[in-house]
Parts: C-alpha cells; sequence; structure tokens
C-alpha cells in the first residue's frame, strides 16, 4: 500500500504537465476522469520496479496531444516521441527516434509473454513496424495514436489492433538481466 501512495503522489505532481489544471482538486478529477490511479493499482500489481516507473511516467503523459514529429509533453509527442520519452525519463534510456528502429534495437517477445514497460508495435501505415505503443498490463496498452487525438489507452484486443499488431519488443535495461538474457547492446546512445 505504500507504494501505491509513493506512485501516486509522484503521478499527481507530475500529472501538472499533462492536466489543465490550476489547483489539487483540478488535478484529482483529471485523474478520476482519466482512470489513472484505477490502471495504475491495476499494473502496479505485477510489475518490477523499473516496469512501475515506466507505467506510472507513461500513464503522466494521458491527456498530451498528437504531434507528428513530437517529443516532449509541451508540444506534443508522435508514437515514437512518446516512448523514447517515456523511457528516457523513467529509466534513463535512450532509444532509437523512429518505430522501426525502436523494433530492430530490442529484443523479440512473444504477445503471450507481455510484461508491463514491453513495446508493442503495429502496421498502419503499409509498413510491420509503423506504429508503436507501451504494454502496461492487463492487455492494454499507452500510445500516441494520430494527429487530432491525444496519448490514451487502448485494448490489445480491440478489433482496429488486433488486426494490426505485428510484434512485441522487449527493452533490457540491466537490472533485471539475468545471464540468460544479457543486456541488449544494440540500443545505442543518441548523441545530442
Amino acid at each position: 500500500m505504500r507504494f501505491f501512495a509513493l506512485v501516486s503522489s509522484l503521478l499527481i505532481s507530475s500529472a501538472v504537465h499533462a492536466a489543465p489544471a490550476d489547483s489539487p482538486d483540478d488535478i484529482g478529477k483529471f485523474l478520476a476522469d482519466k482512470a489513472v490511479l484505477q490502471h495504475l493499482q491495476e499494473a502496479g500489481q505485477t510489475v518490477s520496479t523499473k516496469a512501475s516507473a515506466l507505467v506510472v511516467n507513461a500513464l503522466s503523459f494521458l491527456g498530451v496531444p498528437y504531434r507528428r514529429g513530437g517529443t516532449s509533453a509541451d508540444t506534443g509527442f508522435d508514437c515514437s516521441g512518446f516512448v523514447r520519452t517515456v523511457y528516457e525519463d523513467a529509466v534513463g534510456l535512450v532509444l532509437p527516434r523512429v518505430a522501426a528502429q525502436q523494433a530492430a534495437h530490442t529484443e523479440k517477445v512473444a504477445r503471450t509473454d507481455l510484461k508491463p514497460g514491453d513495446l508493442v508495435f503495429f502496421n498502419t501505415m503499409r509498413r510491420t513496424f509503423s506504429h508503436v505503443g507501451i504494454y502496461i498490463g492487463d492487455g492494454k496498452f499507452v500510445h500516441s495514436p494520430k494527429p487530432g487525438a491525444e496519448v490514451r489507452i487502448e485494448n490489445l484486443s480491440m478489433a482496429y489492433w488486433k488486426r494490426r499488431f505485428t510484434g512485441a519488443r522487449r527493452v533490457l535495461t540491466g537490472a533485471e538481466d539475468t545471464p540468460e538474457t544479457p543486456a541488449a547492446t544494440a540500443v545505442e546512445p543518441v548523441l545530442r
């Protein structure tokens, strides 16, 4: 229970950039409207600390508008910019900028073995890895979908996403790696 109190506090403080709110009551209403705390509790019951940090960070961006080429909460995200920002903010890992490159630099994982924090990929533009989101548990993922939309949670079993699902990938960050699953060395640092 202490974990959820801490995470809730962190989420509320980090949600300020996503919520058009001026007071704590407005922030609470925003979080309730988005069902953020419910999703956080569901996901937090089965994930590691790093995965929890990823999920909490991803959910803190709910409501941020889509922007092609976008990489910040201030101006908006596209799908891969969202994923890259979440990973960099939560665990300090800089992923490649484009969805297909993110898929190429991570480890394949079966859909049946998905864990919160894994990347899920879709064919939305006649390309195998043209869209990416972050799996948060319970068959759901969070992503920045398209122009005119906002970062939101969707269900993998929804017909649209089920038909377009092209694979899942795991970003190994080191701490949870075992000798059988060495850290992914293909994730290269990006020069700024």
